[in-house]
Parts: structure tokens; sequence; C-alpha cells
């Protein structure tokens, strides 16, 4: 068995990058961006008016001038006017270009207009260059304001639209083929036997690809014959980037996945991880360089594998740039016996001093999923140590990737 660190290594160096491909802006947020964005320009491109009001020259209201004959108004988006004298305002609207030979600013709630004339409080203290945003203060034309590997926010559509780009670069989101093996499976809205059980797995784990930006995704329910797997995965593998697997890699006789996948060409990479949940996890390269996931079937096993190695290959596939790790503080003392590396569902709550508290929610089984409810995440607990008191600073990871 490898363990988990040797396992994430194995996939990453198995994996190839996806391919990019080009969006329009509307369809990039949740994208991995794949491409250098520059500036267009200076950010502002120009002196930009930030609060309604009238343009004054400074040294005419430092020189005590309180009233300003009205020139011309400046709304934004027009072309600017230039002010013409020390007794004249021009009358601005936020967001609209500084006029020139003016340098400040005052706000229209501090202003009385009387028959064209501006005449500013008596009491109100003005300063050069107030409610003035200055050219080029945010960012100069060229620079590089955001870089590949990130996923797309809608400020950071934004910030690409400002750059005078209507189509980015993005990592192509990969054909993701869910498949649920078993034959005690039904699928929820069809009557159930005593003796079967509800087909949960594949939903959740289009669920949580969906979450995480992988939506490109379909799911099927297939029984446990060697013929139907053959036939069926054949013909999901000529379609599909990564295929993922839920049930049929453990030790049974009806556990079929193994050895169908290598009538099928897909070469096995690892079985087994030295880990609780999800030890008999197995993955493969298809022919064409498919990648093959196959999680254990209890939904615990499946849930904390696909979060733990499925996720990140795939962000890493993507061009995402690596996240930081995360540790929390445990809350309670927490042992076992076994030499296997646990992951311990938590719930967490940020603390003052901006640590992240954890609080094991012990399942009865790795099929209890229902024990997950509520939960954020789990915490890593290394194979080498078997107790862990209360305030041991641990690896945390959310079930939502950041």
């Amino acid at each position: 068995m490898l363990t988990t660190a040797e396992a994430s290594q194995a996939i990453d160096e198995s994996m190839s990058i996806f391919d990019s491909d080009h969006v329009d802006l509307v369809s990039a947020s949740g994208r991995i961006l794949r491409q250098v964005v520059h500036a267009e320009r200076d950010q502002p491109p120009f002196d930009r008016v930030t609060m309604d009001g009238i343009a004054i020259r400074f040294s005419s209201f430092d020189a005590g001038n309180r009233q300003f004959t009205i020139q011309g108004t400046q709304h934004a988006g027009d072309s600017v006017l230039t002010l013409e004298s020390d007794q004249n305002c021009i009358e601005v609207m936020t967001g609209s270009v500084l006029p020139e030979a003016s340098d400040c600013i005052v706000p229209v709630e501090r202003v009385a207009i009387v028959k064209n004339v501006a005449v500013v409080e008596d009491d109100y203290q003005a300063q050069a260059r107030q409610f003035i945003h200055a050219k080029g203060s945010d960012h100069k034309g060229g620079h590089e304001v955001l870089r590949p590997g990130i996923t797309i926010s809608p400020l950071d559509v934004a910030i690409i639209a400002s750059c005078g780009l209507d189509q980015v670069e993005v990592s192509r989101l990969p054909k993701v083929s869910v498949i649920s093996t078993g034959n005690e499976l039904v699928p929820p809205g069809q009557p159930v036997a005593d003796h079967q059980i509800r087909l949960s797995n594949g939903p959740a784990l289009v669920a949580m690809l969906a979450v995480q930006g992988f939506a490109n995704s379909c799911h099927e329910h297939l029984a446990d014959n060697v013929a139907t797997l053959e036939r069926e995965l054949k013909r999901h593998l000529e379609t599909t980037d990564v295929m993922i697997l839920s049930g049929g890699v453990s030790m049974g006789k009806a556990d079929f996945v193994p050895q169908v996948m290598r009538t099928l060409g897909v070469k096995a990479v690892f079985h087994k991880i030295s880990q609780r949940p999800g030890k008999p996890m197995w993955f493969g390269i298809g022919p064409n360089g498919q990648a093959v996931f196959a999680l254990p079937g209890n939904p615990v096993s499946s849930m904390v594998c696909c979060r733990q190695y499925v996720l990140p290959a795939l962000f890493r596939a993507s061009g995402r740039e690596r996240v930081p790790a995360q540790t929390a503080v445990l809350t309670e003392d927490v042992n076992f016996n076994t030499d296997l590396t646990c992951f311990l569902p938590v719930r967490v709550l940020s603390l003052a001093d901006g640590r992240i508290s954890a609080t094991p929610v012990p399942s009865n089984t790795s099929g209890d999923f229902a024990s997950l409810a509520g939960t954020d995440g789990y915490v890593e607990l290394r194979r080498e140590q078997n107790s862990f008191p209360a305030g041991s600073a641990v690896p945390l990871h959310f079930w939502k990737s950041p």
C-alpha cells in the first residue's frame, strides 16, 4: 500500500495537463485562468471625480473665495472641460473626468446654488486633490493584473473586461463520467426492497464536482456484471477524460473493477492506500491518457477519496495554482489504534486569534454518511501517531476546496 502522500504524488505524476480553451466573459466565472491578463491602460485612465459636486482651483479656495460662477457641467463620459478662471467652477458628477485646471472637488452637500453661483459653506474645510482618484494610481498600462492558475471570480470578470478583453483563455472543462456500481443500488424515486439501498454516491460525487467548477459530468449506474461493465466502461472510456467509479474495488467476489480495467487496457498505478476510510481506492491511466479513479463504495470513503485525491488532481491538470495547506486545532483528545492515516470529519470554528478549531464528528462506520451532515470537512491524522491531545495542530481539508 502507498501512503497518502505517495498516492497523491503518483496521481500527480501520471496525469497530463488539460488543454486550454477560449470563452466569452459571461462564461468565464468559475473557470481556471490560463493566460496573463495585462492592463489595457492606466487605471483609472484619467483623474476621476469620486463625488458629485463642483470642481474648483484649490488656490482660489485657500485665498478665501467661497463663491464660484458655474461655467458648465461635466458628466461621466463627457469630453473634458477646462476651468477658465479662479472665480469659476464646473459642476461634476461621480465618475467624470476632472476638468482641466481644477484640482479640488467640493461635495454637492456643502454647496448652495444661487442664480448660477455656487456658494460654499463658510465653515467648510477643503484640501487640494480631495475626492480625486488619480490617473494610474491603481495600476499602470501593461501591468500584470491577473496571472494564470486562479479560479476566475465575478470580480475577476470585471477586471478582465476593464482590460479590453471580450474573451479569455481558460482550462478546458474535462469530460467526467461518474459510474456507480452495485446490484444493491436503487435510484431515488423508485421502489426499494428491504434488502436494497438507495443510490447516493453518484449524485453526491457529481454535486461535489459541480460545486468546484467541474460541471461537465454524467452519471450512470451499472450492475456488478463483468460483461456489462466491460461493454459500458469501454464506451465511457472512448468519450471521457476522467472516469470516477464508486464501488467494486475491494476484495469481494463481485468487486470486478480492477480486472475489467485490465481487460480494457487501463494501466493500474496503485491499488490501496494506507488510510481510513478509503483504503481500497484504485487509480489507473487509460490507453488514451484517461484518468480512472475507482473509489470504495462506502459513502464516507467515497466522499473523502474524491475530496482528497480526485479534486486536487483535476485542479492540477487544469493548471490551478496550488492552495496553501490549512491547519486546525483539535478541541478534544483523539485516540485510535491503527497504523493507517485517519481522515476524521469535523465541524470548524474560526477563533479570535485567527486559528481554526476543529471538533471531531466520528461516524459509526464508513457507511454512516448521515453523520457528515453539518460537517465542514475533515482533519488528517498521520499514521505514525496514535494519540492527538486537544490543542494539537493537524491538517484540515474543507469539503469545498478553497
